[in-house]
C-alpha cells in the first residue's frame, strides 16, 4: 500500500523546514519538537525511502542531492494536503452555518426554545430553522434529508432512524373545572377513558400513539386537532376532556383553568427521543444541540 511507502506529512514538513532553515535544530524548534526527535524522524524517513536525505555537520544540516529532489516532491505533497485541509474546512463551515431541526409539537413548543437559546450562546453564527409537526412528519423530513436532527414523542423509533432517549414525559387527562369529571371522587379506569370521545391530536402524533396503545383503542374523537396548543385551548373552553403532556399544562393547572383527572390502571408515561438517520450520528451544530438536550432537560 502507498501509505507504507510514502513518509507521513509530519516527516515531509520537517524535511521542508530543514531545507528552508539549514539546521535540524532550528527546524525542530519551529515545529515544536526536540532535536533528538527530529533526528530520529529524519533517520526513519531515510530508512523508509532507502535514501540519504540530510548531511549533518557541526556547521548545520545540508540536503543531499537526493534530499533536494525529495524536498521538491515533498513540497507538492504538502501543498496538496493544505488544499485538502482548506477544502474540508470549507465544507465544515458550510455545514455548521445552518441547522435544520424537525420536532413533534410538545417538544417544539415546551422544550426546544430553551435548548436553542443555549445553542445560540455556543454557536452564534449558526442559523437554525425549526419545523414542528407530528412524529411521522419528523421521520419523513429526516429520511428525505430535509432535517439534520429530529425529536419525537411516540412509543417507538420510526424505521430508518437511530435514537437516544433525552427525557421522559407523562400524559394526563384534563378537563375544564365545569366538566363532571372535575368533581368525580374516584379515578377513571381504562375502559371508561377508552369509551369516551376525547379532544385528540391527529393520527401520526406521538401523544395519540401512546394513548391508543395504552388503552387498546379509542372512541371516535370529539374533536381532532393538529397542535397541542389547539387541544389545550379547546379543553380550557369546556369543549370536553383531553389527554395532554404534563409539560404543556402546568400553567393551566396552577391557575385552575384545567383540572387533572386521576386515572388508574393506565400507563401513560413516554420517552422523548432525539432521532437521526441510521448510521449518520449527528455532527457539528446537531451534535451540540443533542448534548444540550441532555444537560438542560427538566
Amino acid at each position: 500500500m502507498l501509505a507504507h511507502r510514502v513518509p507521513d506529512l509530519g516527516a515531509l514538513e520537517l524535511l521542508l523546514a530543514v531545507a528552508r532553515l539549514g539546521s535540524l535544530g532550528a527546524a525542530a524548534r519551529e515545529l515544536g519538537i526536540t532535536q533528538p526527535a527530529a533526528s530520529s524522524r529524519i533517520r526513519s524517513m531515510e530508512r523508509q525511502l532507502g535514501l540519504a536525505l540530510v548531511d549533518r555537520s557541526p556547521r548545520g544540516s545540508r540536503l543531499t542531492d537526493a534530499g533536494a529532489l525529495v524536498t521538491d516532491w515533498a513540497r507538492r505533497v504538502v501543498e496538496a494536503a493544505e488544499a485538502f485541509d482548506a477544502g474540508a474546512q470549507a465544507l465544515r463551515d458550510r455545514r455548521d452555518s445552518r441547522l435544520r431541526v424537525a420536532a413533534s409539537m410538545t417538544i417544539a413548543e415546551y422544550l426546544l426554545p430553551g435548548w436553542l437559546i443555549a445553542l445560540r450562546a455556543r454557536r452564534p453564527d449558526t442559523a437554525v430553522s425549526l419545523l414542528a409537526g407530528n412524529s411521522a412528519m419528523v421521520a419523513e423530513r429526516l429520511l428525505n434529508d430535509a432535517a439534520d436532527l429530529g425529536f419525537v414523542e411516540g412509543l417507538s423509533v420510526p424505521a430508518g432512524l437511530d435514537s437516544a432517549v433525552i427525557a421522559h414525559d407523562r400524559l394526563i387527562v384534563v378537563t375544564a373545572p365545569g366538566h363532571p369529571w372535575a368533581r368525580r371522587r374516584r379515578p377513571l379506569d381504562a375502559a371508561e377513558l377508552a369509551a369516551t370521545p376525547l379532544i385528540l391530536r391527529e393520527k401520526g402524533s406521538g401523544t395519540r400513539q401512546v394513548l391508543d396503545a395504552a388503552l387498546g383503542g379509542l372512541a371516535r374523537p370529539l374533536i381532532e386537532l393538529s397542535s397541542t396548543t389547539a387541544v389545550k385551548a379547546s379543553a380550557v373552553s369546556g369543549a370536553g376532556p383531553a389527554v395532554l403532556s404534563e409539560l404543556a399544562v402546568g400553567e393551566e393547572l396552577s391557575l385552575r383553568r384545567l383540572v387533572n383527572v386521576p386515572v388508574q390502571g393506565v400507563a401513560l408515561r413516554r420517552d422523548l427521543r432525539a432521532v437521526w438517520p441510521t448510521g449518520h450520528r449527528p455532527t457539528g451544530p446537531a451534535r451540540d444541540l443533542l448534548s444540550l438536550t441532555r444537560c438542560r432537560t427538566p
